[in-house]
C-alpha cells in the first residue's frame, strides 16, 4: 500500500469494533465542532506518521522506538493543552500520552539495550501501547467521522465475528 492511502474505513463504520466501548457518537445528526475535527484530522494523520505505531515488530530497534515514543508523548502533550475537557479528542489524547508514559517507564533500560531480553520487553510494552492507541484512534475517528490511514489498520480494534 502506498503512504497517505486509505484502509475504506470511515469512523463510524468503526462503531462495531468498539464493542463494550462508550462510543461517542450521540446520535445519528450529533455533529463534531468543526474546530475540533480539524484538529483531531490533524492528529490522525500525524499518527500515521509514526512508525513506532505500525512498523513492524521485528524491525523495531529500542532506541528509535523509544525516541519516538518520547516525541509522540511531547506532541500528544501540546494537542491536549488547548482541548476542551471532555472533548472526545481530549479523553482519547491523555490515554495515549499516559501510555506513552507507561512505556517509558518499563523501558528505561540502556539506550544500546539490545538481546532477548530487552527485545522481549520492548515489543510487549509496544504492543500495549499500539493497542490502547488503537482504541482510542477508532474512537476519535468515529466521533468526528474521520478516514484512518491504511498503515495504522494494523493496531485498530479487530472486527468482531
Amino acid at each position: 500500500m502506498k503512504a497517505g492511502e486509505k484502509t475504506g474505513l470511515r469512523g463510524r463504520e468503526l462503531v462495531a469494533r468498539l464493542t463494550g466501548i462508550k462510543t461517542p457518537v450521540g446520535g445519528i445528526d450529533w455533529q463534531p465542532p468543526l474546530e475540533e475535527q480539524s484538529r483531531a484530522r490533524e492528529v490522525l494523520t500525524y499518527l500515521a506518521e509514526q512508525r513506532a505505531l505500525w512498523d513492524p515488530l521485528d524491525a523495531a530497534i529500542g532506541s528509535f522506538v523509544t525516541q519516538s515514543i518520547v516525541d509522540l508523548r511531547g506532541r500528544l502533550r501540546s494537542e491536549i493543552e488547548d482541548l476542551r475537557t471532555g472533548s472526545v479528542l481530549r479523553e482519547g489524547l491523555t490515554v495515549m500520552h499516559a501510555a506513552c508514559r507507561r512505556f517509558l517507564e518499563e523501558n528505561q533500560s540502556p539506550r544500546s539495550g539490545y538481546g532477548p531480553p530487552y527485545e522481549a520487553q520492548l515489543h510487549g510494552t509496544l504492543g500495549e501501547l499500539r493497542a490502547l492507541c488503537g482504541i482510542h484512534l477508532a474512537r476519535i475517528a468515529c466521533a468526528y467521522d474521520l478516514e484512518v490511514e491504511a498503515r495504522l489498520a494494523g493496531i485498530l480494534p479487530p472486527e468482531s465475528d
